[in-house]
């Protein structure tokens, strides 16, 4: 019988697999990798997230009663427990870098609505206990790690989570997460790096915070802000002095 190609197909024929295995080896997310690689691992999760499978055990079941068609898919059939590996194992950034890439190439109209997405950022202190003495130094006699969150308020949800030493500055982990081109970031006085704001606007980002009271701007414009309109008391448009643009 001819073999003719499925939709899914059609669908993994966009992913651009030549930049998808450059960032495999940037985040050597197969090393020492035996059973199931990063491709696979993509394919499989790709294919439980558009057959709106419920659990790691659906997306089993689901490949292999397609078995005789993932050669032609370059995936396979994978138990639960190795995917269920994986996901925990494997490098995240590895799909957050591909997912820029795809939004950096998408065409206007996916752009602008991308550009409608929003990201808060944030981290809070989490209290751990006497257990954690052996790995955990204390600060003021607290002992705790931070969170880090970039969160998704469309979704209802956290999109990355981040742990760390809580004397690490906030932005030190935001600076090593993916931009993700064409996003609206939120985020108050812990994030504020010209450098880091830079990045943000040089991949088509905007970005909404707060100004320390000794930044220097230079007022450019301003605009008309009707009365009574949530407590707004002014509209204006400042540019950075040059010296700090250029340090950025």
């Amino acid at each position: 019988m001819r073999h003719h190609n499925s939709v899914f197909h059609g669908l993994l024929k966009l992913v651009p697999w030549a930049v998808f295995e450059e960032l495999v080896d940037k985040h050597a997310a197969d090393h020492r990798v035996r059973r199931l690689d990063s491709k696979s691992q993509f394919i499989a999760m790709l294919f439980g997230q558009l057959s709106g499978a419920a659990s790691l055990r659906e997306i089993e079941a689901g490949l292999e009663s397609h078995a005789a068609r993932l050669y032609h898919l370059g995936g396979c059939c994978v138990a639960r427990s190795t995917l269920a590996d994986a996901n925990a194992r494997r490098p995240w950034a590895l799909y957050g870098d591909l997912f820029a890439h795809l939004a950096a190439a998408a065409g206007r109209p996916l752009r602008r609505q991308l550009g409608d997405g929003l990201r808060i950022l944030d981290a809070t202190r989490i209290a751990l206990g006497s257990l954690s003495a052996g790995w955990l130094g204390t600060v003021k006699g607290h002992r705790a790690v931070k969170l880090h969150i970039a969160y998704d308020p469309g979704a209802g949800l956290p999109l990355r989570a981040a742990t760390s030493d809580q004397r690490v500055n906030d932005i030190t982990p935001a600076k090593a997460m993916p931009i993700e081109p064409g996003m609206t970031y939120i985020f108050d006085l812990a994030y504020y790096d010209f450098a880091w704001w830079a990045r943000l606007h040089a991949r088509g980002c905007r970005f909404v915070t707060r100004l320390k009271s000794h930044t220097r701007l230079t007022q450019a414009s301003e605009r008309p802000v009707a009365h009574n309109r949530d407590g707004v008391l002014a509209d204006r448009t400042g540019r950075l002095p040059g010296r700090t643009r250029a340090g950025a």
